[in-house]
């Protein structure tokens, strides 16, 4: 007699079947049955990973949900190689077919024989490619392949024996991973032609930014042009905007005749996704307007939105984005006025910090059944990145007095000596960085007479971004625009290089290299010390008429270049007030191990999050009547992360949870639930898609267990040895 496959969906570590009962995660991470019969139906999406003499149902004659043969390992193969390929649905293989003798047609008092190897794809995460065990580089775009260790999920280099992390044999093992992505190829136990596995292309829900693009009338006017000549338009249309949209790091979905669909947000996450997608929305709207033929002006017209939707990863020839995010931006589109960029509202709050809005008004979208607020981008007004997503609730600044009177200190004493120093301010997003250092802008501005202050930002996309920050600072010494010409430019930096190198002939000799920094000419042809010579003299000149002050912004996403400028002027100049204030997050230290103490005249403040009473005095200083419900709740969640805390604050305001009534703000009803706010999903998304596999898959499995947890139920969930939990907690944490 044939067995009946067990069709389940994994939700959160639980397999939840459609017969029998509820299977589970047990606490040694085999499946169980639940008895309690709460089984619903559901979807199947993939198939089981495991050893089927684990994972399917016995012969005849055995008690329902039994599973014979050898005894699983007490780790949850299945669970923690879907959870690693972040896909919720599973779907248990039959047994065997009604009648059929195949191997698991054996008595049950006898051990059944093992199934042969799997043979091992390594499934490129680039292009989604599977290639076959031994190869070294992806066979469709050449990426390198690594060995993913199917314990731990540590990603070791190509043609690695044993993992390096948990030492298991990875040859042995059979499984290969690229870039962490785990896949094998089993046989077709059912008959059906269907194969054990299938991993390949994986969904997941993932907060994501659209963008549709339209030209406007362009249907109509195709219809008086030759058939050539409307493709030869569009080929240049579709060109121009690929290249925007990969500027700014963006994918494009697909093109519908003569509209343009990208994505930002998938397969990896920024925290500046949105911001991004309008940027692009706004430059393809002045780009076009440039193509068409001699006198004829074309226009497109845009939406974007932000929001939740169903995204496939590693999916060819497919939709990789649906939901009804993906159907609201494009009737979002369709209702934008030529050359006009509507947002919905995420994408608004998200990108108000570095975006002109004007409030469009709730928009009647073709089936749906309420307005959609809406609002139109008019023009960028901040630097790549942004400002601070809490902008319009400015906080106090509180608990970071000994900081400040460091920096204070430091500034003073390069004053003082007259020699070059590095600060770097490290802590994690959020934490408070940029308010300390605009807090020693505002002391600087009180007690120093004359600075030169320079600031610049280190982007996380774009072209041409090498030394983009330091660009930025002569930029703005030069009062160069963005919109200025190339002429007005080179003008502009031939003025303030006569006020600033009186000497012609070493004047005649930095000249071209910072022109070259701008992008307004080639650089010459030299070695980088002679140009790093050059911009440093720039700014010793500056020197000898006032201190200087040099602040670079995310340092994290710096290019090598640029921290090796930075070492170089710290090393060279020996006798200029050069103060250099560099604001990082701790990845920059997992690029640069030396950086900070490693470096000359360096030192380092890492901010830790703020105590509990420095959290109420920040939450009372923005909202002094606020009630001690939502102020406590607020302060134990935000875990002493300054912004965190202050969007919490604004998501209640802004939901009408929290009511302003004569200055006195007033808790309506009961405080609801406090989810993460809209703004910082973004910046939470992307923080942990630059983690490792392995770690994300930690955290996947540790969101299950809640807030807090005992250390040995994730080790049972996770299924790795205490040694290695203890090391990848140790690098969350």
């Amino acid at each position: 007699m044939g067995h009946p496959a067990v069709r389940c969906s994994l939700q959160l570590g639980r397999l939840r079947g459609t017969r029998q009962g509820d299977l589970h995660a047990g606490p040694t991470g085999r499946a169980r049955p639940d008895r309690r019969g709460r089984g619903g139906a559901r979807e199947p999406a993939g198939l089981v990973v495991g050893r089927p003499d684990w994972l399917l149902p016995c012969p005849a004659g055995h008690p329902p949900w039994g599973f014979c043969g050898p005894r699983p390992r007490p780790r949850g193969v299945w669970h923690r190689l879907h959870r690693r390929a972040r896909t919720r649905h599973v779907e248990a293989v039959p047994a065997c077919a009604e009648g059929s003798a195949g191997p698991y047609a054996a008595r049950s008092n006898e051990r059944r024989k093992p199934l042969a190897r799997p043979r091992a794809v390594l499934t490129c995460s680039v292009c989604g490619t599977a290639n076959e065990d031994g190869r070294k580089f992806c066979v469709e775009c050449g990426t390198k392949l690594a060995a993913g260790c199917p314990v731990c999920g540590t990603v070791n280099p190509a043609g690695a024996k044993f993992c390096g992390e948990c030492g298991t044999p990875l040859a042995a093992a059979g499984e290969g991973a690229a870039a962490g992505t785990v896949s094998a190829e089993l046989p077709d136990l059912a008959g059906n032609g269907i194969p054990a596995l299938g991993l390949g292309p994986v969904s997941e829900r993932r907060l994501v930014s659209v963008l549709f693009a339209d030209l406007v009338g362009f249907t109509a006017a195709s219809e008086a042009r030759d058939a050539e000549d409307t493709r030869e338009f569009l080929s240049r249309y579709f060109e121009v905007a690929s290249q925007i949209v990969d500027r700014h790091g963006g994918i494009i979905e697909k093109f519908i005749g003569d509209a343009v669909m990208a994505v930002w947000g998938t397969p990896t996450a920024h925290e500046d996704d949105a911001e991004r997608a309008v940027r692009t929305a706004l430059e393809m709207v002045a780009a076009v307007a440039g193509l068409g033929p001699e006198g004829e002006r074309l226009q497109v017209r845009a939406g974007v939105l932000t929001g939740e939707a169903a995204v496939t990863i590693g999916a060819t020839g497919q939709g990789m984005v649906a939901g009804d995010l993906v159907n609201t931006a494009s009737r979002l589109q369709s209702v934008a006025a030529p050359g006009n960029v509507l947002v919905g509202e995420a994408t608004y709050r998200a990108a108000a910090g570095a975006i002109a809005f004007e409030d469009a008004g709730p928009q009647e979208l073709k089936g749906k059944e309420a307005p959609v607020p809406a609002w139109r981008a008019t023009a960028v007004v901040a630097r790549r990145g942004g400002q601070g997503r809490a902008a319009v609730l400015e906080p106090p600044c509180v608990g970071r007095d000994e900081e400040l009177r460091a920096l204070k200190e430091q500034y003073h004493a390069t004053a003082r000596e007259g020699k070059p120093r590095l600060v770097t301010i490290a802590g994690q997003a959020g934490i408070g960085k940029s308010r300390l250092a605009w807090e020693l802008e505002k002391y600087l501005d009180g007690v120093v007479e004359q600075i030169y202050w320079h600031e610049g930002r280190s982007p996380s996309y774009g072209e041409g971004i090498s030394y983009w920050a330091l660009a930025e600072m002569v930029r703005g010494r030069a009062g160069i625009a963005e919109t200025d010409d190339p002429e007005t430019a080179r003008r502009r930096l031939g003025e303030i290089l006569e006020q600033v190198v009186p000497d012609a002939g070493e004047r005649k000799w930095v000249e071209p290299r910072l022109s070259g920094l701008l992008g307004l000419e080639e650089l010459p042809a030299e070695n980088r010390e002679e140009l790093f010579a050059a911009w440093r003299t720039f700014f010793e000149r500056l020197a000898e008429q006032a201190a200087v002050l040099l602040v670079f912004w995310d340092l994290q996403w710096a290019d090598q270049g640029l921290l090796d400028f930075i070492e170089h002027v710290l090393n060279w100049s020996r006798n200029s007030p050069i103060f250099v204030l560099a604001e990082a997050r701790p990845e920059l230290f997992d690029r640069r191990p030396g950086w900070g103490p490693g470096v000359r005249s360096a030192s380092l403040l890492h901010l830790e999050p703020l105590h509990q009473s420095s959290m109420r005095q920040l939450l009372l200083g923005l909202v002094p009547s606020l009630p001690e419900q939502p102020l406590r709740a607020i302060t134990e969640r935000a875990a002493g992360v300054p912004l965190y805390a202050v969007e919490t604050l604004r998501m209640l305001i802004d939901r009408g949870a929290l009511l302003n009534r004569d200055g006195q703000f007033t808790l309506v009803g009961e405080l609801p639930v406090l989810a993460v706010p809209e703004t910082l999903h973004e910046l939470i998304a992307a923080r942990l898609d630059a983690l490792e596999p392995q770690d994300r898959s930690l955290i996947a499995d540790a969101s299950v267990l809640g807030l807090s947890f005992p250390v040995a139920a994730l080790q049972a969930i996770a299924a790795v040895p205490a040694e290695l939990l203890a090391k990848r907690l140790e690098r969350l944490v």
